[in-house]
């Protein structure tokens, strides 16, 4: 007995020094925050500091149409559809990269070194040459496409409404995409050789090999690549800030983008602090659910 006790208090004394730092970067900011967003607090006024307005900030957010329109753009264009990009041209790059074609060819290698690198690619230094690659006056995609006669006058891409938010989801895709791509190749070479050769004696096309043996052994890896790109996507602030500043205007402001201007620009701490919480509460959300899929994994895998 007093050995568990002796063992319990040396856990508690060993976990105290992260309970510490979790709580000075996580908790206290966290409570701070949700403090501040109850606040009319001022860049101008940090010394007098903020007046209590309740659930005003909260009011004015919600009722805004600018902020309907930067949800919007958060869940839809950069969440939603720039996940599913990524989720489906992974899965078309891992079923390519396994192929009997490349193996016969020996390109197996070569591809996956070219598909590293994008990964290994900084988004800051990856932002800066799509930058310069999608400009109207010296990039080489305009010219490229002027050269082919596809397009008579340089495109905007980063200006111009119509394109803008293709162009910043192919940044986005061009550098997060391996890492998809690479955890569905692991997925793939995990499935034994014995379920294909029984489907192929059975005579299945290769479409229904697909759609019945390779589908459902990734629908796990699928899952959770969804959830951890949401997590990576949703609360994202560098691609976009970086690539168009929010613009043109604030045609492409989104929720991390927003935190910041009203903070940093605006001045309005308390009404930033209102919409990071409610971009936390929607994280949290998230993070329920993504635990909640890790531990049901978990309980099928040990039924095993």
């Amino acid at each position: 007995m007093t050995s568990v006790t002796g063992q319990r208090r040396f856990l508690a004394v060993a976990l105290l020094p992260t309970f510490f730092f979790l709580a000075c970067f996580y908790v206290y900011p966290t409570v701070f925050n949700l403090e501040t967003s109850f606040t009319d607090l001022s860049l101008f006024g940090l010394r007098k500091g903020g007046d209590w307005v309740g659930v005003e900030n909260y009011v004015e957010l919600l009722g805004s149409g600018d902020f309907r329109r930067v949800v919007w753009n958060t869940v839809v264009w950069l969440t939603v559809i720039g996940v599913g990009v990524r989720i489906v041209l992974g899965l078309a790059l891992a079923f390519l990269l396994n192929s009997p074609v490349l193996k016969r060819w020996r390109l197996q290698t070569l591809a996956r070194v070219l598909l590293i690198v994008p990964w290994a690619t900084p988004p800051v230094v990856a932002i800066v040459v799509w930058r310069w690659l999608l400009d109207p006056r010296v990039g080489t995609i305009n010219s490229a496409l002027i050269a082919l006669g596809l397009v008579d006058q340089p495109i905007a891409f980063l200006a111009e409404r119509l394109w803008v938010w293709p162009a910043i989801l192919t940044i986005i895709t061009w550098n997060t995409l391996p890492l998809v791509t690479l955890t569905f190749m692991a997925s793939l070479q995990s499935l034994p050789d014995e379920l294909i050769e029984a489907a192929r004696i059975d005579g299945a096309s290769r479409w229904q090999q697909i759609r019945y043996v390779y589908l459902p052994h990734l629908k796990p890896a699928v899952i959770v690549m969804v959830l951890m790109s949401t997590f990576w996507t949703f609360n994202n602030f560098v691609y976009v800030w970086l690539t168009t500043g929010a613009g043109p205007g604030l045609y492409t402001n989104v929720m991390a983008t927003e935190v910041y201007i009203q903070a940093f620009i605006n001045g309005r701490f308390g009404y930033s602090a209102a919409t990071g919480v409610i971009m936390a509460t929607i994280m949290t959300v998230f993070g329920l659910i993504y635990l909640r899929v890790i531990a049901e994994r978990e309980l099928s895998e040990e039924e095993r």
